[in-house]
Formats: structure tokens, sequence, C-alpha cells
């Protein structure tokens, strides 16, 4: 079925992804559009039942301040306005600080003024996707990154649902995991997910290709072509892939840039794809919010174990080997991580975190060990919660939690001399630290 939906005009506020989730708690589908929309965009938006001009301190494009194009106003679509004097005078709403507030600010508005329906659930968004997925692929097959992550995993139950065995899943090993998890990756999806599973271990073949790049940038748009390439030697050697499915989530898409707000950081499902891409994309939860992705696998199914994983960044560990990579430093990062993730579930926070995770720079600290100067990496900590991924708040860690976690990597993890752990939200920071 075909949800109505409200639309939101990005004019200029920080605040958009916020202002969608709310309205999608109400029950009602809503969709993030830049200021200038296209007016044949505007007119296929059938299902749209209400408008909200959403302004903010970003407003400036090009030294001039934005406003709506002029489809939006004449669309003769209910308008609500927030911090933005338009075209024509409107009343002016504050976006509220409370995220209850913002509903009771809103409820009326999509209800009683837009007429919206409260249809938008997982199990609807399901059916339309199963859908949607069926009348692009037809009778082909497509080829899935199945790294056993949350985004790629979900994708994979529901491309399993839609089209069953045209269903391809290639696990590449880009040395770039953490401890056993491509071992972990292929037993629990081959075993009990049942799934056409190829396995590929390319590390030397990425380790070469990151050597002596220390840009995040780079590193981040390298490993997302070498990804394509390795997905389009599998390809031929399967017959009738002509379709790539990703993980791509609405926060991949959000971050990496608007017209009125500069680019985060480029994401792998969405920087990193060669301009001679040989596949279409099949990407059916890129409007999902991460909360909204774990709904949708709870819904299709999936284990705990899966649906509930730690986050990964698709480039691994290779955006916490911070600068140029080295094979020392990965294991240094994978063996700290491996303890604090033990750690954590030892304490009772891996259901309470929602991501932690360890970092390691690429310079050392000056140490002593047996009475001798040592030289040797630090290893950072670093524990979040957020709802979305937009924003993160720090975790307040038990203080012997912490100290045990430092006393075992300091003992256990060769070539480490210091343990830190930083305290920096998001905003300002991002949750990774490239």
């Amino acid at each position: 079925m075909q949800q109505g939906m409200i639309l939101i005009v990005d004019l200029g506020s920080e605040d958009n992804s916020r202002l969608a989730r709310a309205i999608r708690s109400l029950g009602v589908y809503s969709e993030i559009y830049p200021h200038d929309i296209l007016e044949q965009e505007m007119a296929s938006l059938s299902h749209v039942k209400g408008i909200i001009l959403n302004g903010g301190k970003n407003n400036l494009v090009d030294g001039v301040k934005i406003d709506a194009a002029d489809c939006v106003y004449e669309s003769q679509k209910p308008l609500f306005v927030i911090d933005h004097k338009g075209k024509k005078p409107m009343d002016l709403g504050a976006m509220p600080a409370c995220d209850k507030d913002l509903q009771d600010v809103l409820r009326p508005f999509v209800f009683d003024v837009c007429k919206a329906e409260a249809n938008w659930n997982m199990e609807n968004f399901i059916a339309d996707q199963v859908a949607l997925i069926r009348r692009q692929v037809g009778n082909k097959k497509v080829l899935l990154a199945l790294s056993g992550g949350v985004d790629s995993s979900v994708v994979a139950a529901l491309l399993i649902k839609a089209i069953g065995h045209q269903l391809e899943c290639v696990h590449v090993n880009h040395g770039l995991m953490r401890k056993g998890e491509s071992e972990q990756v292929v037993a629990l999806f081959r075993n009990q997910m049942h799934a056409n599973l190829v396995y590929v271990d390319a590390t030397d073949r990425f380790l070469y290709k990151l050597a002596g790049v220390s840009n995040p940038e780079e590193k981040r748009k390298i490993i997302g072509a070498e990804f394509i390439r390795v997905f389009e030697e599998e390809a031929g050697k399967l017959k009738g892939i002509e379709f790539l499915a990703q993980g791509t989530i609405y926060p991949d898409i959000v971050e990496s840039g608007t017209k009125t707000a500069k680019m985060v950081k480029s994401h792998h499902n969405v920087g990193g794809l060669p301009e001679d891409l040989k596949f279409d994309l099949v990407e059916p939860i890129k409007f999902l919010f991460k909360d909204e992705v774990r709904a949708c696998g709870v819904a299709l199914g999936l284990p705990a174990s899966m649906v509930y994983r730690q986050p990964f960044p698709g480039p691994g560990l290779g955006v916490r080997c911070l600068g140029a990579i080295t094979r020392e430093r990965l294991r240094i990062v994978r063996d700290a991580d491996a303890i604090l993730q033990e750690e954590f579930e030892n304490a009772g926070l891996a259901g309470k975190v929602w991501q932690y995770f360890t970092a390691v720079p690429d310079f050392k600290s000056v140490g002593v060990k047996d009475g001798a100067r040592l030289d040797a990496y630090p290893v950072i900590l670093r524990a979040v919660n957020t709802v979305d991924a937009m924003t993160a708040s720090i975790e307040r860690i038990d203080w012997d939690v912490l100290q045990k976690i430092t006393d075992r990597i300091l003992t256990e993890v060769d070539g480490v001399n210091r343990v830190l752990y930083d305290m920096s939200p998001k905003p300002p920071a991002t949750i990774e630290w490239e």
C-alpha cells in the first residue's frame, strides 16, 4: 500500500532528521527533500498529505538566503512553517526541545489538518518493499555484500522474503573485520539462514590498496571501490547477476551532505561507488533510521544476536586504525576491541550501550616497562548511546569496569602503553573517529 506522506522541505535546519522521526513516531511516513525540489518531482508526489518548511541557521547557499521552490507553495498542500519567513505570510513555529512536545505540536497538523492516516509501520513497510523488490528485480539475480551487520542482515532477510534463491550473498574478509567475525558470519548465515553465501578472503588485496593512505575519505573510497571490484569479479563467476543490493540507511544519505549542510563524511554505501558500476542498485532500507532498521529486523524474525549486533562501519577497522593502516595496529585495535566487547558483556553493558569500540592512532607515546623507555601506541575506548545515529551521548562507565579493561589491554595486547576514554558527544564529534 502507498502510505500518505508528510514532506519536509530542508530550508537550513539542523533538525530535519529529528522532525522526520517525530512524524514517523506518530505512525505517518515522512521524508526530507531539498528546497529546490523540481516541479515534475513535486507533481509526482501525489501521496503527500502536507508539507513542513523547516528553516534554520544554515539557510544561505552561495551567499543567498534560500526559500522553497514555487512548486511547493503552489502545490495546494497544507503548509506548516518552522523558523522561516516564506513568500506568503504565515505563522511561525519554533522547534520544541523535547521530543514529546514536538509530537504534540505536530499531531494536530498531521491528523486534523492534513488528514493523514497512522499506517506507517514495519509490517506495511516490509509488504511494500517486497512488492517493490519483485517489481524491480523480476527473475534476475541480486548480489549482496553480507557483512553480518544489522543493515546488510536486514537487507538479506528482505531479499530472501522477496526473491528467495535469486539472492547471492558474498562475504568479503577485507582484513578489517573484528576478531573472529568472518568465521561467525559464515557459520550463522550458512547454517542458520541457509543463504547462498560465497566467502572471499581479500585481506592482502585490500591492505595493498590501502598501504600508505592516511586520508580518511580516501581510505573510505578505496575500500568502497575495492568492494565493488570484488563483487564484479564474483558476479562474473555467477550467471544472471544484474543487481547489487546495499544496506544504505537514511543517516548515510543525510550525512553525505545537502546544499544547506556541509558533508560530515562519506559513507561506504554513498561515496565509494566507481563511475563504471555495472550493476543496478537495490537499496530497500535507504529511508529507514537505525532504530527502524532494527525494528524491521525484529518484524522479519531475525535473531536478537543479529538485530542488536554492535554497529560496525562498512570500512571496518579501517576507520578505527587511524591514519595509514598497518598490520601491527590492526592487530592491536582488533585484540583491544575483543577485550572491550568481552568486559562489556561481563558487566551487563552489552544491551545497554548502543555502540562501543576501540581505535588506535598512528602515533606512539612514551612509556616505561621493566625500568626502560617504551615507545608504544595508545588505545582509545569509545562508548556512546543514541537512537538514530544522528546525535550521541557518552556512556558513563563504572570506574572499576574501565580499570579492568585498561589493565587487560595493557597486559594482554603487545605494543600498547596507554589507554584513553573518549568523552566527546555527537555533535561536535562523530561517533567514529574517521
